[in-house]
């Protein structure tokens, strides 16, 4: 019986590995946790484009959304650890919402990382009939409202809400939060003029910058953006300590082959080497990885330190989602 059993055993290893040195043979899905046209979702799609060139199969984007991006991520963690199912996302999906949602999984112990991403600085915006033009006299007009102005969040938990708590703690202002289902419709209703500001992903709002439709006070980064450096960081604005950087990253679930993270890694890193991938994404604000970081491991060790970080910080401003 021993012998059956260690047989099987061997028997089931070997095909393992063969269905790994196979893989892939089918479509995969990398699941954003955000509504289509939004910065996590533009970004997906950009890399998902040139990994099917270096993976031979289609990379299609699925978008689940809701909860902060915690619905979407929890169907990645559900779904068979075999790499045809990636779990795109950033600081508020795979560290914030550990400490604002209950999850029924864990972020850490129930996901493989596979590489890190491009990191996108937030920025402060606001509708066009806000009368302040900078952001020493946007926070002088916000303190000055009878009641707190609205600002457009992707949910509780998510880097737009975190972002808008951190620039409440810094700033002493108050906001009310709008929750939308990801920082694309929250940006609509911008330049529409049903909300206020946005602290947004500066890759999301930067175009709509451009073209006129909100107006832009600082980004929450050390150095000016070389694709907009006429929007002065928060600290030259006058606002120091507000630095905020909104990493991404992809993972897989738990249990998934070690070739197949390793080929899903180099096709990532692929795509971000390609010279017209890099020119889409820095063209959106964004800050490219440095290549000693393209990897499984600094992306799993970011994400430990980024909780270490910033849950003291959401469990002190009181953020909870039952």
């Amino acid at each position: 019986m021993k012998a059956a059993w260690a047989a099987l055993i061997a028997i089931l290893a070997v095909a393992g590995a063969a269905r790994a040195e196979d893989y892939p043979t089918r479509p995969i899905t990398i699941i954003v946790p955000f509504a289509a046209g939004g910065p996590s979702d533009a970004m997906a799609r950009v890399l998902a484009e040139r990994m099917r060139v270096s993976l031979g199969q289609p990379v299609v984007i699925e978008n689940v959304t809701g909860a902060g991006g915690s619905i979407g991520v929890g169907r990645a963690v559900q779904s068979p650890p075999d790499g045809y199912t990636i779990s795109f996302g950033h600081l508020g999906t795979h560290v914030a919402n550990g400490a604002v949602y209950k999850l029924k999984y864990d972020l850490v112990a129930d996901l493989e990382p596979v590489v890190l991403l491009p990191s996108n600085p937030m920025i402060v915006v606001s509708k066009n009939a806000v009368p302040a033009t900078s952001l020493k006299e946007l926070i002088e007009w916000l303190k000055s409202r009878p009641s707190p102005p609205t600002a457009g969040t992707a949910g509780a938990g998510s880097g737009s809400h975190i972002a808008g708590v951190y620039f409440e703690s810094v700033s002493g202002i108050k906001l009310q939060y709008v929750p939308y289902r990801g920082t694309a419709p929250a940006l609509n209703d911008l330049i529409a003029g049903q909300i206020d500001l946005i602290v947004d992903q500066t890759s999301n709002s930067i175009n709509q910058v451009r073209a006129g439709t909100i107006r832009a006070y600082a980004i929450t980064d050390d150095k000016r953006l070389p694709s907009a450096p006429e929007i002065p960081t928060a600290e030259e604005a006058g606002l120091k300590g507000f630095n905020m950087t909104l990493w991404s990253g992809m993972w897989v679930p738990k249990g998934t082959p070690k070739e197949v993270v390793t080929k899903l890694n180099a096709a990532a890193v692929e795509a971000l080497n390609d010279p017209g991938v890099k020119k889409q994404l820095e063209s959106q604000g964004l800050e490219m990885t440095p290549k000693d970081q393209l990897t499984p491991e600094a992306l799993g060790a970011r994400q430990k330190a980024e909780i270490a970080k910033w849950w003291p910080i959401i469990k002190a401003a009181n953020i909870k989602v039952d």
